[in-house]
């Protein structure tokens, strides 16, 4: 896949997932791109870039940095994540000027990978837990790879709303009714930290859940070749640059995130997943929960093959008083055949049984379970 291709792409994604700012401004750097203009300047060196490397999303996150950061004012009142209105033609403008005027400096940031530590994604593990929890009823000793800032790590956390007729109460009973023509609306069920800061609203609907209110999170680890900080200034500044700018919505269970890991401790080491993966030993009375979400892509095949066997390997280690755990989303095929889909995925030992728990949008929300 070449470069014009992989924007193409990921404009039409960036479209479909609701961000018509990013779709609007990939569509006339590919054109900019065509013509010979900044655009190529500024990518000079990419353009080979594999397309799981996200090319597209590591540029404009870098200049939804400078934005944030304050540096460049004549784009920044045209992204509302600081307040500004969208205008096609002079965003596109200003969008070009800052590409002249700090070329060098995006050139520097491209070379770092994407980091979006997308909260959304905690839909698919806190449920993914949940139905772990049904059957392995142990503390949970959580471990993530490529953890980027580790604010998945604090799933627990947060709040998520589910509607009455996709959550467990639409089989434990009937509520009281209201009067036919004045009928109550139906209060959505909640499952999580029901005063969290981070909220989801129809976070997931298929097979009910059943709540775990004694689910617990013992220990929180992570693991990613360039960790990020959220508690620092400089690491909330990237964390947030990569959410696109006019999905403002998770900006703000970004920014909820961001403060419940000043209170909520968990560790991210700077380690390869691999290295990760070898040293990672169980622990008897607890569930040892391997974690990870749309980072397997940036893996290459030969080390996606030995992580695998380092799980597998570990899981062979497992017993009932310590058993193992792999749960994930990310995009797979059901069958060779099938096209791609962001499944979630758990894989238990002893046994190593695999199950397909649900499916979910590429930020993670909603979730639908099966």
């Amino acid at each position: 896949m070449d470069l014009v291709e992989a924007f193409q792409l990921q404009a039409t994604a960036c479209e479909e997932l609701g961000s018509p700012l990013y779709a609007d401004l990939l569509r006339r750097l590919v054109d900019d791109y065509e013509l010979g203009g900044i655009t190529t300047r500024v990518l000079a060196g990419h353009e080979q870039d594999p397309g799981p490397s996200a090319l597209a999303l590591r540029l404009l996150g870098s200049v939804h940095r400078l934005v944030l950061a304050g540096e460049v004012p004549e784009l920044a009142v045209f992204y509302p994540s600081v307040g500004g209105e969208w205008d096609s033609v002079l965003g596109w403008e200003a969008f070009e000027q800052v590409l002249q005027s700090r070329g060098a400096e995006l050139q520097n940031l491209l070379d770092q990978p994407p980091q979006t530590n997308e909260v959304g994604r905690s839909t698919a593990l806190y449920g993914g837990l949940l139905r772990l929890h049904e059957a392995v009823p142990l503390p949970v000793r959580l471990f993530e790879i490529g953890a980027s800032g580790g604010l998945n790590l604090r799933a627990d956390c947060f709040r998520y709303e589910v509607s009455p007729v996709d959550s467990v109460t639409s089989q434990v009973g009937a509520t009281m009714s209201s009067p036919a023509d004045e009928p109550a609306p139906a209060e959505p069920f909640v499952f999580g930290a029901p005063d969290s800061p981070v909220v989801f609203t129809n976070a997931w609907s298929g097979r009910p859940m059943v709540p775990a209110p004694d689910l617990r999170i013992a220990e929180r680890i992570g693991s990613d070749i360039n960790p990020v900080n959220p508690l620092t200034p400089d690491g909330a500044l990237t964390l947030t640059s990569y959410v696109w700018p006019d999905m403002t919505a998770r900006l703000e269970r970004l920014r909820g995130a961001l403060e419940i890991a000043r209170t909520v401790p968990a560790d991210v080491h700077r380690q390869d997943a691999i290295s990760s993966l070898r040293n990672l030993e169980l622990s008897e009375g607890h569930v040892t929960v391997i974690w990870h979400s749309v980072m397997w892509q940036y893996l290459t095949r030969d080390d996606q093959i030995v992580a695998d066997a380092a799980i597998a390997g570990l899981g062979e280690r497992a017993t009932p008083s310590a058993p193992l755990a792999r749960l994930c989303l990310e995009p797979m095929r059901r069958t060779p055949d099938a096209p791609y889909e962001f499944l979630i995925v758990l894989q238990t030992w002893p046994g190593g049984v695999r199950r397909v728990l649900g499916h979910a949008a590429p930020h993670g929300l909603p979730a639908v379970w099966e």
